[in-house]
């Protein structure tokens, strides 16, 4: 058996935001009770994470670790057509990732009791973003 959704979501520029419930809908409304569940964003400047889910601290210090490793407005970046977050966008999309994977069990996600899935915005700017889901399974 099989389902796929498209889940919309907008956000409010730069930093995460929490899209475990609504992956988790998607997953219950599917009738799957043993499998996995992939998740998949369709855009090269935003990424998906599982992280921490209790304490906010983390993701704020995975945004200055970001923001180390992919400085906005580096001088050796050439691409930068949608202003000096552009490449820097795309270099932690990179750095991430843009699809991840999560077993089911008991027609449910198996995610540890502090994880979470977060969609990442990497412009400073609000953007439009489109995530697929799609369940496999019995």
């Amino acid at each position: 058996m099989h389902r796929q959704s498209v889940l919309d979501f907008s956000t409010t520029g730069r930093g995460t935001r929490n899209i475990t419930d609504a992956v988790a809908r998607v997953v219950t409304d599917s009738g799957i009770g043993t499998g996995i569940v992939h998740v998949f964003v369709q855009h090269t400047s935003c990424s998906l994470i599982i992280t921490e889910n209790a304490d906010p601290d983390v993701r704020r210090d995975l945004e200055t670790i970001a923001g180390r490793l992919a400085p906005d407005g580096d001088p050796a970046y050439r691409h930068d057509l949608e202003g000096p977050d552009d490449m820097a966008a795309h270099a932690r999309s990179v750095l991430t990732d843009t699809g991840l994977s999560v077993p089911v069990g008991g027609g449910r996600m198996l995610l540890g009791t502090w994880q979470g899935i977060f969609l990442w915005e990497h412009r400073t700017e609000p953007q439009h973003r489109r995530v697929v889901v799609t369940v496999l399974g019995v």
